[in-house]
Protein backbone atom coordinates (compact mmCIF):
# COMPACT_ATOMS: atom_id res chain seq x y z
CA UNK A 1 0.00 0.00 0.00
CA UNK A 2 1.19 3.59 -1.06
CA UNK A 3 1.31 6.48 1.35
CA UNK A 4 0.50 9.79 -0.73
CA UNK A 5 2.63 12.92 -0.55
CA UNK A 6 -0.14 14.70 1.24
CA UNK A 7 -0.66 12.03 3.99
CA UNK A 8 3.23 11.83 4.71
CA UNK A 9 3.71 15.96 5.28
CA UNK A 10 1.00 15.65 7.16
CA UNK A 11 2.19 12.87 9.36
CA UNK A 12 6.02 14.67 9.51
CA UNK A 13 4.33 17.88 10.25
CA UNK A 14 2.67 16.82 13.04
CA UNK A 15 5.48 14.71 14.52
CA UNK A 16 7.46 17.77 16.47
CA UNK A 17 4.08 18.79 18.30
CA UNK A 18 3.69 15.02 19.71
CA UNK A 19 7.25 15.68 20.79
CA UNK A 20 6.05 18.49 22.72
CA UNK A 21 3.44 17.32 24.55
CA UNK A 22 4.71 16.04 27.62
CA UNK A 23 6.34 19.47 28.29
CA UNK A 24 3.75 20.91 27.57
CA UNK A 25 1.81 18.89 30.41
CA UNK A 26 3.98 19.80 32.39
CA UNK A 27 3.67 22.88 32.08
CA UNK A 28 0.15 22.98 32.84
CA UNK A 29 0.88 21.99 36.19
CA UNK A 30 -0.84 22.78 38.53
CA UNK A 31 -4.49 22.84 36.77
CA UNK A 32 -6.50 21.71 39.89
CA UNK A 33 -5.34 21.89 44.03
CA UNK A 34 -2.83 20.21 45.40
CA UNK A 35 -3.07 17.97 48.66
CA UNK A 36 -0.58 18.05 51.10
CA UNK A 37 -0.42 15.15 53.72
CA UNK A 38 0.77 15.99 57.34
CA UNK A 39 1.13 12.45 58.86
CA UNK A 40 0.16 14.55 62.42
CA UNK A 41 -2.73 16.17 64.43
CA UNK A 42 -4.12 19.30 63.90
CA UNK A 43 -2.50 21.92 66.78
CA UNK A 44 1.18 20.46 66.16
CA UNK A 45 4.08 21.35 65.06
CA UNK A 46 3.74 19.63 61.96
CA UNK A 47 0.54 20.79 61.29
CA UNK A 48 1.47 24.26 62.14
CA UNK A 49 4.17 24.54 59.28
CA UNK A 50 1.86 22.39 56.78
CA UNK A 51 -0.46 25.39 57.12
CA UNK A 52 1.84 28.22 56.68
CA UNK A 53 4.01 26.65 53.84
CA UNK A 54 0.70 25.54 52.26
CA UNK A 55 -0.89 28.79 52.31
CA UNK A 56 2.19 30.38 50.96
CA UNK A 57 2.90 28.09 48.26
CA UNK A 58 -0.60 28.25 46.71
CA UNK A 59 -0.02 31.75 46.20
CA UNK A 60 3.02 31.14 44.06
CA UNK A 61 1.44 27.78 42.20
CA UNK A 62 -2.09 29.40 41.58
CA UNK A 63 -4.37 26.57 43.06
CA UNK A 64 -5.26 25.78 46.24
CA UNK A 65 -3.41 23.81 49.14
CA UNK A 66 -5.07 21.34 50.89
CA UNK A 67 -4.32 20.38 54.33
CA UNK A 68 -4.57 16.38 55.17
CA UNK A 69 -4.22 15.00 58.44
CA UNK A 70 -3.23 11.17 58.01
CA UNK A 71 -2.33 10.62 61.29
CA UNK A 72 -0.77 7.17 62.96
CA UNK A 73 2.40 4.83 63.49
CA UNK A 74 4.44 8.01 64.40
CA UNK A 75 3.89 9.35 61.02
CA UNK A 76 3.80 6.52 58.86
CA UNK A 77 0.32 5.95 57.63
CA UNK A 78 0.50 9.56 55.71
CA UNK A 79 4.10 8.92 54.49
CA UNK A 80 2.72 5.41 53.08
CA UNK A 81 -0.37 7.65 51.45
CA UNK A 82 2.36 9.86 49.73
CA UNK A 83 4.96 6.77 48.90
CA UNK A 84 2.21 5.21 46.70
CA UNK A 85 0.50 8.34 45.39
CA UNK A 86 1.15 9.01 41.74
CA UNK A 87 4.07 11.61 41.19
CA UNK A 88 1.57 13.59 39.54
CA UNK A 89 3.18 16.21 42.04
CA UNK A 90 -0.79 16.54 43.38
CA UNK A 91 0.09 14.79 46.27
CA UNK A 92 2.67 15.95 49.21
CA UNK A 93 4.28 15.22 52.56
CA UNK A 94 5.08 17.18 54.99
CA UNK A 95 7.90 14.71 56.31
CA UNK A 96 10.06 15.01 59.67
CA UNK A 97 11.81 12.78 61.84
CA UNK A 98 9.48 10.33 62.47
CA UNK A 99 8.19 8.96 59.51
CA UNK A 100 11.74 9.38 57.47
CA UNK A 101 14.75 9.29 60.02
CA UNK A 102 13.39 7.62 63.59
CA UNK A 103 10.95 5.01 62.52
CA UNK A 104 13.35 2.84 60.25
CA UNK A 105 15.08 2.16 63.70
CA UNK A 106 12.08 1.23 66.06
CA UNK A 107 9.26 -0.12 63.76
CA UNK A 108 9.93 -3.62 61.98
CA UNK A 109 7.53 -3.06 58.98
CA UNK A 110 7.83 0.00 57.42
CA UNK A 111 4.99 0.08 54.27
CA UNK A 112 7.54 2.59 52.52
CA UNK A 113 11.14 2.97 52.39
CA UNK A 114 12.17 7.07 53.24
CA UNK A 115 15.29 7.28 51.30
CA UNK A 116 14.02 5.24 47.77
CA UNK A 117 10.17 6.37 47.88
CA UNK A 118 10.26 10.05 47.98
CA UNK A 119 11.80 13.26 46.28
CA UNK A 120 12.31 15.91 48.68
CA UNK A 121 11.46 19.17 47.69
CA UNK A 122 13.12 21.52 50.76
CA UNK A 123 13.17 21.80 54.10
CA UNK A 124 10.75 23.46 55.80
CA UNK A 125 11.23 24.04 59.49
CA UNK A 126 14.01 23.47 62.44
CA UNK A 127 12.61 23.07 65.67
CA UNK A 128 15.43 22.74 67.48
CA UNK A 129 15.98 20.78 71.07
CA UNK A 130 16.50 21.81 74.18
CA UNK A 131 16.85 20.87 78.27
CA UNK A 132 14.60 22.41 80.24
CA UNK A 133 14.66 22.08 83.81
CA UNK A 134 12.58 22.34 86.74
CA UNK A 135 13.80 25.40 89.17
CA UNK A 136 14.37 22.82 91.81
CA UNK A 137 17.53 21.49 89.94
CA UNK A 138 20.31 23.46 91.03
CA UNK A 139 22.30 23.17 87.92
CA UNK A 140 23.01 26.87 86.02
CA UNK A 141 24.71 24.88 83.24
CA UNK A 142 25.54 21.86 81.09
CA UNK A 143 28.42 21.00 83.00
CA UNK A 144 27.06 21.37 86.14
CA UNK A 145 24.05 19.07 84.79
CA UNK A 146 26.53 16.14 83.66
CA UNK A 147 28.05 16.67 87.31
CA UNK A 148 25.22 16.26 88.59
CA UNK A 149 24.26 13.19 86.76
CA UNK A 150 26.78 11.26 88.43
CA UNK A 151 26.29 12.27 91.59
CA UNK A 152 22.50 12.39 92.09
CA UNK A 153 19.36 10.76 90.02
CA UNK A 154 18.51 13.26 87.01
CA UNK A 155 15.34 12.44 84.64
CA UNK A 156 14.49 13.93 81.42
CA UNK A 157 11.18 13.67 80.04
CA UNK A 158 10.94 12.97 76.59
CA UNK A 159 7.59 12.92 74.15
CA UNK A 160 7.88 8.88 73.89
CA UNK A 161 10.46 5.69 73.45
CA UNK A 162 11.85 6.09 70.14
CA UNK A 163 10.89 9.64 69.23
CA UNK A 164 13.15 12.51 68.22
CA UNK A 165 13.82 13.50 71.67
CA UNK A 166 14.55 10.40 72.79
CA UNK A 167 17.60 9.87 70.40
CA UNK A 168 18.97 13.28 71.12
CA UNK A 169 18.75 12.76 74.78
CA UNK A 170 20.68 9.49 73.86
CA UNK A 171 23.05 11.18 71.76
CA UNK A 172 23.81 13.79 74.67
CA UNK A 173 24.67 11.15 77.18
CA UNK A 174 26.98 9.45 75.04
CA UNK A 175 28.65 12.94 73.85
CA UNK A 176 28.83 15.08 77.58
CA UNK A 177 29.33 11.18 80.13
CA UNK A 178 26.10 12.44 81.73
CA UNK A 179 24.15 9.66 83.42
CA UNK A 180 20.52 10.84 82.88
CA UNK A 181 17.95 9.04 83.49
CA UNK A 182 14.92 8.78 80.16
CA UNK A 183 11.34 9.15 81.24
CA UNK A 184 8.93 8.63 78.10
CA UNK A 185 6.04 10.05 77.88
CA UNK A 186 2.94 9.87 75.80
CA UNK A 187 3.50 13.39 73.75
CA UNK A 188 5.38 16.60 74.73
CA UNK A 189 2.26 17.99 75.82
CA UNK A 190 2.09 15.04 78.10
CA UNK A 191 5.28 15.90 79.96
CA UNK A 192 4.56 19.50 80.64
CA UNK A 193 2.59 19.28 83.95
CA UNK A 194 5.16 16.83 85.56
CA UNK A 195 8.27 19.05 84.44
CA UNK A 196 6.19 21.88 86.06
CA UNK A 197 5.57 20.14 89.14
CA UNK A 198 9.09 18.69 89.73
CA UNK A 199 8.29 15.01 89.14
CA UNK A 200 10.82 14.77 86.83
CA UNK A 201 13.98 16.93 86.87
CA UNK A 202 12.74 18.37 83.20
CA UNK A 203 13.00 17.25 79.88
CA UNK A 204 14.26 17.16 76.61
CA UNK A 205 12.40 18.45 74.19
CA UNK A 206 11.25 21.24 71.17
CA UNK A 207 12.02 24.77 72.80
CA UNK A 208 8.09 25.35 72.13
CA UNK A 209 7.00 22.78 74.12
CA UNK A 210 8.04 25.20 77.65
CA UNK A 211 8.58 28.29 76.37
CA UNK A 212 5.68 29.88 77.65
CA UNK A 213 6.80 29.02 81.16
CA UNK A 214 10.10 29.62 80.49
CA UNK A 215 9.33 32.91 79.80
CA UNK A 216 7.01 33.23 83.24
CA UNK A 217 10.28 31.91 85.40
CA UNK A 218 8.47 28.55 86.24
CA UNK A 219 11.08 26.62 84.51
CA UNK A 220 14.00 27.22 82.79
CA UNK A 221 15.91 26.57 79.19
CA UNK A 222 19.27 25.56 80.34
CA UNK A 223 20.95 25.52 76.62
CA UNK A 224 18.92 24.86 72.93
CA UNK A 225 20.83 22.38 70.41
CA UNK A 226 20.32 24.58 67.38
CA UNK A 227 23.19 25.98 65.36
CA UNK A 228 23.09 29.48 66.99
CA UNK A 229 20.86 31.59 69.82
CA UNK A 230 17.20 31.66 69.09
CA UNK A 231 16.17 35.09 68.90
CA UNK A 232 12.83 34.46 71.23
CA UNK A 233 15.26 33.24 74.19
CA UNK A 234 18.11 35.09 73.21
CA UNK A 235 20.16 34.88 76.53
CA UNK A 236 20.44 30.79 76.45
CA UNK A 237 23.36 29.59 75.22
CA UNK A 238 23.77 26.70 72.75
CA UNK A 239 25.03 23.03 73.25
CA UNK A 240 27.81 24.32 71.37
CA UNK A 241 28.47 27.12 73.49
CA UNK A 242 28.07 25.04 76.56
CA UNK A 243 31.19 23.00 75.54
CA UNK A 244 28.89 19.79 73.84
CA UNK A 245 31.23 19.76 70.59
CA UNK A 246 29.17 20.35 67.06
CA UNK A 247 25.86 18.79 69.05
CA UNK A 248 22.74 20.09 67.20
CA UNK A 249 19.66 18.48 66.89
CA UNK A 250 16.00 19.26 65.65
CA UNK A 251 12.62 18.62 65.23
CA UNK A 252 12.32 18.91 61.27
CA UNK A 253 9.44 19.20 58.64
CA UNK A 254 9.86 19.54 55.48
CA UNK A 255 8.04 18.86 51.95
CA UNK A 256 8.53 15.42 49.64
CA UNK A 257 6.79 14.60 46.69
CA UNK A 258 6.47 10.38 45.46
CA UNK A 259 9.65 9.23 43.90
CA UNK A 260 9.79 9.68 40.15
CA UNK A 261 8.11 13.00 40.39
CA UNK A 262 9.02 14.89 37.04
CA UNK A 263 12.05 17.10 37.60
CA UNK A 264 9.63 19.82 35.90
CA UNK A 265 7.09 19.75 38.81
CA UNK A 266 9.73 19.14 41.86
CA UNK A 267 11.51 22.29 40.90
CA UNK A 268 8.40 23.92 40.40
CA UNK A 269 7.49 23.42 43.64
CA UNK A 270 11.18 24.30 45.12
CA UNK A 271 10.70 27.49 43.73
CA UNK A 272 7.18 27.76 45.64
CA UNK A 273 8.47 26.49 48.74
CA UNK A 274 11.05 28.87 48.64
CA UNK A 275 9.12 31.80 48.33
CA UNK A 276 6.98 30.74 50.79
CA UNK A 277 9.42 30.94 53.27
CA UNK A 278 10.90 33.88 52.14
CA UNK A 279 7.88 36.16 53.59
CA UNK A 280 8.21 37.60 56.35
CA UNK A 281 5.04 37.06 57.88
CA UNK A 282 5.86 33.37 57.79
CA UNK A 283 9.23 34.05 59.80
CA UNK A 284 7.75 35.97 62.45
CA UNK A 285 5.52 32.94 62.89
CA UNK A 286 7.86 30.58 63.32
CA UNK A 287 10.13 32.46 65.70
CA UNK A 288 7.61 33.17 67.70
CA UNK A 289 6.93 29.42 68.30
CA UNK A 290 11.02 29.14 69.13
CA UNK A 291 11.93 27.73 65.96
CA UNK A 292 15.04 28.46 64.16
CA UNK A 293 15.13 29.65 60.66
CA UNK A 294 16.01 27.06 57.65
CA UNK A 295 19.10 28.04 55.33
CA UNK A 296 18.64 28.88 51.88
CA UNK A 297 20.96 25.65 50.81
CA UNK A 298 18.50 23.41 52.88
CA UNK A 299 15.24 24.82 51.40
CA UNK A 300 16.58 23.25 47.99
CA UNK A 301 15.54 19.45 47.09
CA UNK A 302 19.59 18.62 47.20
CA UNK A 303 20.28 20.51 50.46
CA UNK A 304 17.44 18.88 52.24
CA UNK A 305 18.14 15.41 50.68
CA UNK A 306 21.62 15.65 52.09
CA UNK A 307 20.21 16.54 55.28
CA UNK A 308 17.94 13.77 55.62
CA UNK A 309 20.71 11.30 55.34
CA UNK A 310 22.32 13.03 58.04
CA UNK A 311 19.30 12.68 60.43
CA UNK A 312 19.01 8.63 58.81
CA UNK A 313 22.96 8.25 60.40
CA UNK A 314 22.33 9.88 63.37
CA UNK A 315 19.65 8.50 64.21
CA UNK A 316 20.98 5.10 63.59
CA UNK A 317 23.69 5.52 66.00
CA UNK A 318 21.21 6.83 68.93
CA UNK A 319 18.97 3.83 68.11
CA UNK A 320 21.98 1.68 69.23
CA UNK A 321 22.93 3.77 71.59
CA UNK A 322 19.38 4.01 73.32
CA UNK A 323 19.04 0.24 73.34
CA UNK A 324 16.28 0.37 70.69
CA UNK A 325 15.73 -2.29 67.93
CA UNK A 326 12.68 -2.43 65.15
CA UNK A 327 9.57 -4.06 66.72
Amino acid sequence: MSISRRSLLTALSAAPLVSLLPRAAFAAYPDRPVRLICPFAAGGNADLVARIVGEGMAASLGQAVVIENRTGAGGGIGAGVVATAAPDGYTLLTGSNGPLTVNPFVQAKLPYDPLKDFVPIGLANLAPHSIVLNNSVPAKTVAELVELSKKQQITLATSGVGSASHMTLARFNAATGAKIVHVPYRGGGALVGDVLAGTVSGAMTEVSTLLEHHGQGKVRILAVASSKRIPKIGDVPTMIESGVKDFTAASYVGVLAPSKTPAEIVAQLEKALIKALADKSAQDKFLASGAELVSEDLQTSKGFAAYIQKEYDNSREAAKLAGLKPE
